[in-house]
């Protein structure tokens, strides 16, 4: 059976995204080799830009789908929350958030290719502008599990719920490069950044009418 073209292309495209991710993430934008991402993923030039235009631009695109990619699991996990009541009677804060923020997706490389991102969007401007507002989006979907946890009534805040989002973003984003640096990946790296986040959702959530 043929498989259609679209098809192809698309896995193509995958495959080369994810190639990139690695060599992205090993050894910086400026690094990378349009002839290395395509012996990483066992294509040719030609595959390559017949997919995409330039390096910059699968940049661009894989770090469109990683954000993406986390939102989506915030958001999977939040209405999985929502589903099975999980706001109410003896919720834990520190667990809640914990399992909102390690979605599972990060480990030692992903760490490695979201501070590449960042580096680059410090020094490109509109990139800057595109990973804010994916950023935005990010924290956002956090906010909206924080309230939650306000409107459930069983907890308190001691910050308003955007300061609270942005700090626990800021945490568990600093916490997992921290961690990287110091060699951590798989369970260990998760079990860090999930101590740290704990340690702050102590000091800013108190029992409600405290």
């Amino acid at each position: 059976m043929t498989i259609p073209v679209t098809r192809r292309r698309e896995n193509t495209r995958a495959r080369l995204m994810d190639a990139a991710a690695q060599v992205f993430a090993e050894v910086g934008l400026e690094g990378a080799s349009v002839e290395a991402i395509c012996d990483r993923a066992g294509f040719t030039r030609g595959a390559f830009y017949s997919n995409f235009d330039s390096k910059d631009e699968l940049f661009l695109e894989l770090a469109s789908s990683v954000a993406e990619q986390r939102l989506a699991s915030v958001r999977g996990r939040i209405e999985e929350f929502v589903a099975a009541g999980v706001l109410s009677g003896d919720a834990d804060p520190i667990q809640l958030v914990q399992k909102v923020l390690d979605s599972g997706l990060d480990d030692r490389l992903s760490v490695l290719l979201m501070s590449e991102i960042r580096i680059g969007a410090l020094r490109d401007e509109a990139f800057g502008k595109a990973y804010l507002s994916q950023d935005q989006a990010m924290t956002a979907s956090i906010e909206g599990i924080i309230q939650g946890i306000v409107d459930s009534g069983l907890f308190a805040l001691r910050v308003d719920v955007p300061a609270a989002a942005q700090m626990l973003m800021v945490q568990w984003e600093g916490c997992m490069a921290r961690a990287a640096v110091s060699g951590y990946d798989g369970e260990e790296l998760h079990r860090v950044g999930a101590e740290a986040l704990g340690q702050l959702v102590e000091l800013i959530i108190a029992p409600a009418g405290s």
